[in-house]
């Protein structure tokens, strides 16, 4: 019967209706939610009934229901923040993370990390993030393999490493006086410059070596230099010894010879405990007429260090840092890329889960295909709220229009009761 049937279409565009508005509510109530996804009610005419006329047969409508609700994967805006630990995804890439009691792998595109008191990589709800790790040895290799948790061993130490060269880049004046007289550490008379750099031993302890420079002819120099153990015994060269090397330039101040220099600082041993130790010496000097300087100064070796920061790159590695100024790559976010994101189950907490209807991810490493990461960022919402309010006042009135059409067919059936009497 017409009446009944109207009373089923409005019946049925309350119901789509109002599921269009909990989906708009839900939108609206995370639009501060970082990296939520906002949706979309799709609605579609319900089967037609044939309904028989003298001008043939014609179709009537039954209604409307909800077709599909769909996710709407475009991307949010950036907002910085101050953590190192947190990062966002430029693309279509989602960032894996899992339950430490859980093998089943989750989908999200919240970024804000931190890591817990165990040294694992988490997400608020304590979900660990999943990436490849780096090798111990050779830091820039990642190991092959799938995903797995990231750490970082909270009272680490990066370990010390003894200096093997030093290099220094160095202007000698010119215009110094000759030195006639013999080499004396103590009395600056005797050399024309000094500089000082710390090397390490094998055991991290610092010992500071000093050159001297003496101006021996118009485009020569020699150098000597001293240090001394730990127990402040000197090691090095003493008054009465001869050069240790010679630096000759030509007329126009360049080097020619005496630029490196190997075995001169050969074997020291600082009475400590450590190895004994070789040091290469290479110097990459001028000699104009202006004041002596070192421009710059190098060395290889570093001291036993303590964990100071955790941050990630733009790369998105995992890197430490250390009390001596090192650096070691960790691991590297794993980012997952999904052929129809729109297949992918909302499970809460800003995660996903892959279903049939998703597909199997392609799994890798950050780059222009699964998506850039941006550190110290974390994705926005991409709800319109503009939009939704627009939307909320569609649905409303559709609302309105439906409820209509259910009052107005009560009262053609109260006129139809009311025959009876």
């Amino acid at each position: 019967m017409g009446i009944t049937s109207a009373m089923y279409s409005g019946v049925s565009g309350l119901n789509t209706n109002s599921q269009a508005m909990s989906v708009i509510g839900n939108n609206l109530a995370n639009t501060n939610t970082v990296g939520f996804k906002g949706a979309r009610t799709l609605f579609s005419d319900m089967l037609s009934s044939n309904v028989s006329g003298s001008g043939g047969v014609s179709q009537v409508g039954r209604g409307v229901n909800v077709s599909i609700v769909d996710n709407i994967f475009s991307q949010g805006t950036f907002e910085s923040t101050s953590s190192a630990t947190d990062v966002a995804i430029e693309g279509e890439g989602f960032f894996l993370v899992k339950a430490s009691d859980d093998e089943t792998i989750y989908y999200t595109r919240a970024g804000s990390f931190r890591f817990d008191e165990d040294g694992y990589l988490v997400n608020p709800e304590g979900y660990r993030v999943q990436g490849k790790q780096y090798d111990t040895i050779a830091n820039d290799t990642l190991i092959p393999g799938d995903p797995s948790d990231i750490q970082v061993n909270n009272e680490g130490l990066s370990g010390a490493q003894a200096s093997e060269n030093i290099t220094f880049n160095t202007n000698l004046d010119a215009g110094a006086a000759l030195i006639t007289a013999a080499w004396d550490p103590d009395d600056p008379d005797t050399y024309s410059y000094s500089a000082s750099v710390e090397v390490y031993d094998s055991l991290g302890q610092g010992h500071t070596v000093s050159l001297y420079w003496c101006h021996t002819d118009v485009s020569e120099w020699e150098w000597y230099w001293t240090a001394e153990d730990a127990n402040g015994v000197a090691v090095g060269q003493a008054v009465g010894d001869t050069a240790a090397g010679t630096i000759t330039f030509d007329t126009d101040g360049t080097l020619l010879t005496g630029g490196t220099s190997t075995g001169d600082l050969a074997a020291i041993d600082w009475d400590n405990g450590s190895d004994a130790q070789d040091l290469d010496l290479a110097f990459d000097c001028t000699q104009y007429d202006s004041d002596s300087i070192v421009i710059s100064q190098e060395q290889d070796g570093w001291a036993a260090g303590s964990l100071t920061e955790v941050a990630i790159d733009d790369d998105g590695n995992v890197v430490a840092s250390y009390s001596n100024g090192q650096t070691v790559n960790i691991a590297q976010l794993s980012l997952a890329k999904f052929k129809n994101p729109n297949g992918l189950s909302l499970e809460g907490s800003n995660l996903y889960a892959a279903t049939t209807d998703s597909g199997e991810p392609r799994v890798g490493a950050p780059g222009s295909e699964l998506g850039t990461i941006y550190t110290s960022s974390l994705e926005q919402s991409n709800v319109d709220m503009g939009q939704e309010f627009v939307r909320m006042i569609t649905v409303q009135r559709g609302f309105q229009a439906n409820s209509k059409i259910i009052s107005t067919v009560d009262e053609l059936l109260s006129e139809l009761i009311n025959l009876k009497r």
